[in-house]
């Protein structure tokens, strides 16, 4: 048995997914400007994780999660609020990390809590169903001993149903069910936009990770609870609640447009459309910071000559860069600074 939502695509609902597709196709097919790609990918993260531990009420400004990345933190930020965001953004690195993974199964949730709500939980425990009960405002979450199960029941969905439908919608859908299931004592709404993400990642709709949808939801947060009150007040129907997350992508995607075009102004004019190899050679750097030549031809599993002609284009575009002589040296992705 799986979960089954229930939705209708209205006129707004799939205009709005129309566009989307659009402005993806926009962003997709643009010249990549190899300069300002890492750079847009670090100010995501930034984004991301400010904004979803904001929704949750985490202190910090955006400016002050910038600072606790790259290890500058103030002061004035206490330890609780810091291990928040360093944990969101280690969850991000996992999510990226697992972001063309083919089956999610309980074992990947759990891990990914585990990440997020680590040393910073008011109840329950990281990593572990929750085994009390619940409230959410009004709302009361299922029992626990029902959570295994539901939680089973979206995996299946997730897994087998979800890839026939647009991930506009399975990222969405799966957003609302999880916060539904409640299936944490705490850390529900970090955890379940993670996900939400991982499904965009997933699908390959953001091959960048440069959208920041979290912000949409943390600048009016009393419409992002509205929205997902509705569909309870409704019957457990779907459809406002993705006409809105539909909106707040739509958004997303507009100011990444806009974001992009800001980065390219202030950069050289190299342009490098980047092949899907060569995508994976950047994520596999994004994961190990570094990497011999041969660690990324094994990773790839492709010869020796065929990776020396995927990186080629990238040191010259200065995205990859090369440390110590050819026999002995190690590759690393330029930083925005560098």
């Amino acid at each position: 048995m799986s979960y089954q939502p229930q939705f209708t695509i209205t006129p707004l609902l799939l205009a709005r997914v129309e566009n989307i597709s659009a402005l993806r196709e926009r962003i997709l097919s643009a010249a990549v400007d190899v300069a300002w790609i890492p750079a847009l990918q670090v100010e995501t993260r930034a984004r991301i994780a400010h904004s979803s531990t904001a929704i949750e009420g985490n202190p910090l400004t955006l400016e002050q999660v910038r600072a606790v990345d790259a290890g500058r933190a103030d002061a004035t930020t206490t330890d609780r609020a810091r291990r928040e965001v360093l944990n969101y953004f280690a969850g991000l690195r996992n999510v990226e990390k697992h972001a063309h993974k083919k089956v999610i199964e309980h074992a990947d949730v759990l891990e990914l809590h585990h990440i997020v709500a680590a040393h910073v939980m008011d109840q329950g425990l990281a990593g572990r169903y929750r085994t009390i009960r619940v409230h959410v405002g009004p709302y009361v979450p299922p029992p626990p001993e029902d959570v295994s199960g539901l939680m089973f029941e979206l995996f299946t969905w997730w897994n087998q149903a979800a890839p026939a439908l647009s991930p506009v919608l399975t990222s969405a859908i799966l957003h609302y069910r999880f916060e539904a299931i409640h299936p944490f004592a705490d850390g529900n709404g970090r955890t379940g936009r993670a996900l939400a993400l991982w499904e965009l990642y997933r699908r390959g709709f953001d091959t960048h990770h440069i959208f920041a949808v979290d912000e949409f939801y943390w600048e009016d947060r009393p419409r992002y609870y509205t929205a997902l009150q509705e569909v309870r007040r409704r019957g457990d129907d779907l459809t406002i609640w993705l006409e809105y997350a539909a909106e707040g992508l739509e958004q997303t995607l507009q100011r990444v447009w806009t974001r992009i075009h800001q980065y390219a102004a202030r950069t050289s004019p190299t342009k490098l459309v980047l092949r899907p190899r060569q995508e994976q050679v950047l994520q596999f750097l994004r994961d190990h910071g570094t990497a011999a030549p041969a660690e990324i031809w094994a990773a790839l599993g492709i010869s020796r000559q065929a990776a020396i002609e995927i990186i080629r284009p990238l040191l010259k575009a200065n995205l990859v860069l090369r440390e110590g002589t050819r026999k002995s040296g190690r590759y690393r992705l330029r930083s925005p600074a560098s």
